[in-house]
């Protein structure tokens, strides 16, 4: 009987299976670059797009790093070490750190920032709020507490 089908009827015989490939195809996405592990995401995705975002507010001989270092605060009570992006510019004047306690950008995050080379007064939850982080919100997050210091543009 299959003699009697139509040339429709054929095609739509055999669509299920192409359809399942491009189904299969369209759910095999790339992992999301927050899914990367965590010195590679920080490396190759994070430190870059920060030095440009900051690069475009007019900030030229910005450093970042990421370091793994004790908080630079006396009577933290904890001697242990994080995970740390160090931001320096105007020659060491002004600093900036996001600190990462676990490395895990979807974990706990802080931040903190100082000048003249003084250690900071405070560190602040970051982006504490947010249910997911993303590459883009981290970004912000540091432009967004810069800006709030007045060190991006004047009043």
């Amino acid at each position: 009987m299959a003699e009697d089908k139509t040339p429709a009827e054929a095609k739509t015989a055999q669509a299920p299976p192409a359809e399942s490939a491009k189904a299969a195809e369209k759910k095999a996405k790339p992992p999301a670059l927050e899914e990367k592990p965590f010195a590679d995401f920080i490396h190759q995705d994070y430190l870059p797009a920060l030095k440009k975002a900051l690069s475009n507010q007019g900030i030229e001989d910005l450093e970042v790093t990421l370091q793994k270092q004790k908080l630079p605060m006396a009577g933290n009570g904890s001697n242990s070490e994080c995970w740390q992006v160090i931001g320096k510019w105007l020659a060491g004047k002004r600093q900036f750190n996001v600190y990462f306690p676990k490395a895990d950008i979807q974990g706990q995050r802080a931040f903190s920032c100082s000048s003249w080379g003084a250690k900071p007064s405070t560190i602040e939850p970051f982006l504490i709020d947010e249910r997911k982080i993303t590459l883009e919100l981290l970004v912000f997050g540091v432009i967004q507490r810069l800006n709030a210091q007045k060190w991006l543009a004047p009043n």
